[in-house]
């Protein structure tokens, strides 16, 4: 028998059903994939210096190109995702992501590549806003601060698998044979996408027409749940929201502080994700080792969020990516300075790095979902995104020009690790309801 009860309640009350697992695996899947999208330049940027014979300076331009694209799809495609749908958007990056990389084969020369690279980019940075809303979306209440961390951590994993089957790759072939498997793997998601993730109750809530009803009875049913007989009602605060809630008093000084947050831990963040490829192969070593270090890096990534994750679910969400910020600063800064010359010593600081770099990163998406009510999920999540992708586009530039300019590993690591504890700073100002957000709904 159906009941009139809010849908949103007793889906963040219930044990998560089969649907809702599904749903959650593929987000952490097309959070791999953009892992590998992000990554594959990275992996391929030894080859392309070396065919086309372009110095560090214009090769950190080539590696912030898609990073660029992410900040301006991120800020676009969020907005998007909160008026036609998280799954529309979703499909939508899909088709740009899969276009953008198979199309850079045929670049001949670093304008082309740098615009391909740029339109994938705009799908990937869609691909995270709308990503981070259906997996918080369709967690319940219990599982919610687990399932943002395990999505998270779908990055590093993609990474890891991108990087062993790049080493492959390389170890065979040219470095467009990177961009070919990643364009094909993102189109393999498409059919995942369009039959097993619907919209999620929240969205779907949030904007109502006469069928809103059937649809929300027919997202009941396959969730497990008995359909209901009428709507919730709708709350002032939902009839007068706006995507623009994010730059209005109550919303707007959250907005700043985890924009400006993300901004300065995502420089970290890429120094070494985008930078370590070519500073071991400057050591001396070939291609494929190089992106076995990378490879160490977000296998740490992986380790470090799922810990975090767990750890979230029982202490302060923001207190403790303070704390892993910190350590963020201080790893990247060991990682300079240390002087590791074997692949091994590279290997074991790049893992460490990793661990807390990410951590940091799992434990900002997991504050973005908290922060922002449902409505503008999307948008806000998707403006810290974007503008922090910023500080993403910044840091192989920054560290590119560093390095020209004939600073050691050292000072450079340094000077990048600072974004870390800058971005501590800025948390600190930060205030979260709920708990510090370990068991807040997240429905708004």
């Amino acid at each position: 028998m159906g009941t009139g009860s809010d849908p949103r309640q007793i889906i963040d009350d219930a044990p998560l059903s089969r649907l809702q697992i599904i749903a959650i695996a593929i987000a952490v899947g097309l959070n791999a994939l953009d892992g590998f999208d992000v990554l594959s330049i990275s992996f391929a940027a030894p080859g392309i210096a070396k065919e086309w014979n372009i110095d560090k300076a214009a090769l950190g331009v080539v590696l912030s190109m898609e990073l660029i694209g992410m900040a301006v799809g991120s800020v676009l495609f969020g907005g998007i995702a909160d008026r036609i749908g998280r799954r529309k958007t979703i499909l939508t990056c899909l088709v740009v992501m899969a276009f953008g990389m198979l199309m850079v084969p045929g670049a001949a020369n670093v304008f082309h590549l740098s615009f391909w690279r740029v339109l994938t980019g705009l799908g990937i940075g869609g691909m995270l806003a709308a990503t981070a809303a259906i997996t918080a979306e369709f967690a319940n209440r219990k599982r919610r601060n687990l399932a943002l961390a395990i999505m998270t951590i779908g990055y590093p994993i993609g990474a890891v698998v991108g990087g062993i089957i790049s080493t492959f790759l390389l170890a065979h072939f040219d470095w467009r044979s990177v961009f070919i498997f990643g364009g094909c793997a993102t189109l393999c998601f498409l059919p995942l996408v369009l039959f097993f993730v619907p919209e999620p109750m929240q969205f779907l809530l949030v904007h109502r027409d006469a069928g809103t009803l059937d649809r929300v009875n027919g997202l009941m049913r396959r969730l497990g749940h008995a359909p209901v007989t009428e709507l919730p009602a709708v709350t002032q605060a939902e009839e007068k929201a706006s995507i623009a809630d994010i730059l209005k008093p109550g919303l707007i000084a959250t907005t700043l502080l985890v924009t400006a947050a993300y901004f300065l831990h995502i420089v970290t963040f890429y120094f070494v994700l985008k930078w370590a490829p070519k500073i071991v192969v400057d050591m001396g070593f070939a291609p494929a080792s190089a992106a076995g270090v990378l490879v160490w890096a977000n296998i740490g990534g992986a380790v470090g969020g799922g810990i975090f994750g767990f750890l979230t679910q029982r202490y302060s969400l923001k207190g403790m990516t303070i704390g892993v910020l910190l350590l963020s600063f201080g790893m990247v800064t060991i990682f300079g300075a240390a002087g590791a010359t074997t692949l091994v010593g590279l290997s074991l600081l790049a893992f460490a790095v990793g661990l807390f770099t990410n951590s940091g990163v799992v434990g900002l998406y997991t504050i973005f979902a908290h922060a922002f009510p449902t409505h503008v999920r999307g948008t806000g999540t998707g403006f810290a995104i974007g503008i922090g992708r910023g500080g993403a586009a910044l840091s192989p530039i920054l560290a590119g020009v560093l390095f020209q300019a004939g600073l050691s590993l050292a000072v450079v690591a340094a000077i990048l690790g600072c974004g870390s504890l800058l971005a501590m700073l800025a948390l600190a100002g930060l205030k979260l309801g709920g708990g510090d957000g370990r068991q807040q709904a997240a429905h708004g």
